[in-house]
C-alpha cells in the first residue's frame, strides 16, 4: 500500500458513521468523511477523526445519485491516487406499515441504503482491483436479517445489502479485496432515539445484554474487518447486537 491509507466512509456525518470515522482515523491514515445534507455535523466529525493524528475532508454528494457517486470517487482517486477502503454506512428511515407505504417512501429508501451501497463500491472496484488490495465494510441490520414491523422497505433494503456483501465478496476475492458487512442491533443515535419510549422499552425486552448498543461498538467491528488482520474473512455478516439475534 502507499504510505498514507485512505478510507471513504459514507454517511458519516453523526451517529455510526461519526464513530466509525473517528475510529478509522489515525496516524498515515486518510479519512474521507461524506454526508448528503449537514455540512457542520460532518465537519465536526472531520475535526474529531483529524485529532487522531492522521488528515481528514468532508465531502457531499448524494449516495443515491449515480453522477454524484462517480464523480466524487473519480476526484477522491485523482488527489490520492487510490482508496483503500470503503465503508458503506450512508442509511436512511422512513418507516410506515406495508399498507399505508408510499412508493416514494420504498423508493427513497431503497436508493439510498441499497443502491448507494451498490453505487459506490462500483465505483472504488476497478481501481482496488487494479491495486490488488482493498476492504469494503456494509453496514446492513438486525432488522435486514429477523425484519421488523413498520419497516418493510428498511429490511428489504438491508437484507439486500447481505446479499451484495456475499456475491460481491465471491467476485474480487481472488484480487485480495474483502467484502464484508455489519449488522448493528439497537443502537443508541438520533435515529433510535426517535423511536417512542413505548416502542424502545419493548425493544430492550428482547436483547439479552438489556441494554442498547454504543456506536463506537459498531466502529470496533467495522475496523476490524478492514484491518489487515482480517484478510482471510470475506463474506460474513458480523452481528453486533447484544445477542438480539445469533443467527
Amino acid at each position: 500500500m502507499s504510505e498514507q491509507r485512505i478510507v471513504v466512509v459514507t454517511g458519516a456525518s453523526r451517529g455510526i458513521g461519526r464513530a466509525i470515522a473517528v475510529e478509522m482515523a489515525g496516524p498515515k491514515t486518510h479519512v474521507i468523511i461524506n454526508y448528503n445534507s449537514s455540512p457542520e455535523a460532518a465537519e465536526q466529525t472531520a475535526v474529531l477523526a483529524a485529532s487522531r493524528g492522521g488528515t481528514s475532508a468532508a465531502m457531499q454528494f448524494s449516495v443515491s445519485d449515480p453522477d454524484a457517486v462517480k464523480a466524487s470517487f473519480k476526484q477522491i482517486l485523482k488527489e490520492h491516487g487510490r482508496i483503500d477502503v470503503l465503508v458503506n454506512n450512508a442509511g436512511i428511515a422512513r418507516d410506515n406499515l406495508l399498507a399505508f407505504m408510499s412508493p416514494a417512501e420504498w423508493d427513497e429508501v431503497i436508493n439510498t441504503n441499497l443502491k448507494g451501497t451498490f453505487l459506490c463500491s462500483q465505483a472504488v472496484i476497478k481501481s482496488m482491483i487494479k491495486q490488488r488490495y482493498g476492504r469494503i465494510v456494509n453496514v446492513t441490520s438486525v432488522v435486514g436479517v429477523i425484519g421488523n414491523a413498520g419497516q418493510c422497505n428498511y429490511s428489504a433494503a438491508k437484507a439486500g445489502i447481505i446479499g451484495l456483501t456475499r456475491s460481491l465478496a465471491r467476485e474480487i476475492v481472488s484480487r485480495k479485496i474483502t467484502v464484508n458487512a455489519v449488522a448493528p442491533g439497537f443502537i443508541d443515535t438520533e435515529m433510535t432515539m426517535a423511536i417512542p419510549q413505548k416502542s424502545r422499552d419493548a425493544l430492550l425486552a428482547q436483547i439479552p445484554a438489556a441494554r442498547y448498543g454504543a456506536p463506537e461498538e459498531v466502529a470496533a467491528a467495522v475496523a476490524f474487518l478492514a484491518s489487515d488482520a482480517a484478510g482471510y474473512i470475506t463474506g460474513q455478516v458480523l452481528h453486533v447486537n447484544g445477542g438480539m439475534c445469533m443467527g
